[in-house]
């Protein structure tokens, strides 16, 4: 039986020693990728020739391999995430490649995410907006309500979960010509405000979370939609709306 022939790739690739070093494009030729792998899979191949040559071998977060986490962030060929759509860097295939292409690799550009090394970028900017408002201070433990005692409309609750979907990978951010985070700001604040369990930090929630964003360095929404058109988990531009909506209000009941 015929074997299918593996694909043979360059690879330019962003290489960066440290955060205060200066960083190139640099490349590297690979062979007989199965168009079944993985992209990690494929850097996985990279890194095991680049330690066999006894060189250094490229950094790239990654974790749960499973569209869960978040943590895989390339820009592959000008995309977050790589040419295909509603999938993670780690849920792209090589099928979506041919042999003989070339694939420019980079990290996540933004202010608020600085490169840590190579392909590794800080996005602990996510973690602090979090800190400053997203979460409950409602008893979820212990002698809690039942789930049926608190009836929510399915319209509100389809809503509440469809921005839950958000990992926080930061594709919107990279996306985004202004580097803006309020797709990924805006699902967290649409999250709890939806829903009853949200209601008593709900001005004070978006209030810090917007303000916190900011303060992180992150440009301002033009509403050129490539934040959702990019994002993984089809987050909905819908959010960010309904969060200007949240902020409005909250900017007039804390100005009375």
């Amino acid at each position: 039986m015929a074997t299918t022939k593996g694909m043979n790739l360059t690879l330019k690739i962003w290489r960066q020693k440290d955060a205060n070093s200066k960083g190139k494009i640099e490349t590297y030729r690979i062979k007989d990728i199965s168009e079944h792998m993985s992209f990690l899979e494929m850097m996985d191949v990279l890194n095991e020739q680049l330690i066999s040559e006894n060189k250094e071998p490229v950094a790239f977060d990654h974790d749960c391999r499973e569209g869960i986490c978040g943590s895989c962030s390339l820009h592959i060929n000008g995309e977050p995430h790589g040419p295909d759509r509603g999938v993670t860097t780690c849920q792209l295939h090589m099928r979506k490649f041919n042999s003989g292409d070339t694939i420019y690799i980079e990290p996540f550009r933004a202010k608020a995410f600085p490169v840590i090394k190579d392909l590794v970028v800080d996005r602990s900017a996510f973690d602090r907006i979090i800190q400053s408002g997203g979460f409950v201070s409602v008893n979820t433990s212990g002698n809690t309500q039942d789930a049926n005692a608190l009836p929510i409309p399915k319209a509100d609750a389809d809503k509440a979960f469809d921005a839950a979907t958000c990992i926080g990978c930061g594709a919107c951010v990279a996306s985004c010509k202004n580097a803006s985070a309020m797709l990924f700001v805006s699902a967290k604040v649409s999250q709890l405000s939806l829903l009853p369990q949200g209601q008593v930090e709900r001005e004070e929630r978006v209030l810090n979370m917007v303000n916190q964003m900011d303060d992180e360095g992150f440009g301002n929404c033009t509403n050129t939609g490539a934040c959702e058109v990019e994002c993984p988990k089809g987050i909905s531009l819908e959010n960010i709306a309904r969060m200007n909506r949240e902020f409005l209000k909250a900017t007039i009941h804390s100005e009375e």
